[in-house]
């Protein structure tokens, strides 16, 4: 293999490696390229901020109206690439860090909130089932993606900043789990991709005063379109749509069914063998219930290890 040719490979992979990281914990985050091969015993260290305006908190299912919020996050996170039994897999924790301000009507009265803190932190594993085989780095320069087909579970951990005393938190007080499936299948240029996942929440048992609240899964399906330049940058055009998450308090229902579509585009711009950049925007397209903003984030990636 040519210097140049092993170059331009190495500015690919500093492309496809990057993770993403979540702007806001909301459920309903776009995340292309989650599936994508990884050369194993890859060490990845993020840095990325993000801000997000509009009518938004942590948990999208609070009740709020003519919300002004604006959420600016800056978020932390480790990721290691793994060898799962012969199989491409990834292990990654992200800790949020977010200020809060704006005002909303909460059953027709105007309220306020100032807080900063930690959101709930996340934690991911995800196995490349099929088309993704654990490869070192030297291997990883002849590889070809055709079709990828993988699986993930996240948990979120009740470690986020909490008052039971009032209904906009950074934190929910909660455990969550999000088992997915996705699809990656590669056309020269331009891959596309396709996940469905399913968010299960415990109850908080200590809202508003000590009262139980409980949340139905939400569901979703996300889909990416990437198209792939030669000098290793990719752009891709995101959507995803979910709905259910309905909500109950002491097991009367808030009818508060969910129901929302989102678009956005990210663009991953390598900086050399070791450093990359992500550029992040999404918006919303329809929203039954729940969260309707718009945001933006950009993330820092630096990567070592596995013969970097």
């Amino acid at each position: 293999m040519t210097h140049k040719l092993c170059a331009a490979r190495l500015a690919r992979f500093a492309a496809a490696s990057l993770v993403l990281l979540v702007s806001a914990a909301v459920a309903e985050d776009l995340e292309p390229r989650s599936y994508a091969n990884t050369p194993v015993g890859i060490n990845f260290v993020l840095v990325g901020y993000s801000e997000i305006d509009g009518s938004v908190t942590a948990n999208p299912s609070v009740p709020l109206q003519d919300g002004k919020i604006k959420i600016k996050t800056v978020v932390f996170a480790f990721a290691r690439s793994l060898d799962v039994w012969g199989r491409s897999g990834k292990f990654d924790i992200v800790v949020p860090r977010a200020e809060l301000k704006g005002s909303a009507l909460f059953a027709g009265e105007p309220r306020e909130r100032d807080v900063t803190g930690l959101i709930d932190p996340r934690f991911r594993f995800s196995v490349n089932l099929y088309g993704a085989p654990a490869l070192s780095l030297a291997e990883f320069a002849d590889y070809r993606q055709d079709v990828i087909i993988g699986a993930s579970l996240a948990i979120t951990a009740p470690l986020g900043q909490y008052d039971s005393g009032r209904l906009v938190n950074l934190g929910n007080n909660r455990w969550s789990y999000k088992p997915e499936l996705g699809i990656s299948k590669r056309l020269g240029p331009v891959t596309l991709e396709l996940a469905a996942a399913t968010t299960f929440y415990t109850d908080n048992d200590d809202y508003l005063g000590h009262r139980t609240a409980s949340q139905n899964p939400l569901y979703q399906v996300q889909g990416h379109v990437i198209y792939a330049f030669t000098n290793g940058v990719w752009v891709s055009l995101d959507s995803t749509y979910f709905a259910g998450g309905s909500t109950s308090i002491d097991g009367v229902g808030n009818h508060d069914f969910q129901e929302n579509t989102r678009y956005g585009a990210t663009l991953t711009l390598p900086v050399n063998r070791n450093n990359s950049l992500k550029l992040s925007a999404s918006n919303g397209a329809y929203s039954r219930t729940g969260s309707e903003y718009d945001g933006f984030g950009i993330v820092w990636q630096y990567r070592f290890g596995g013969g970097l």
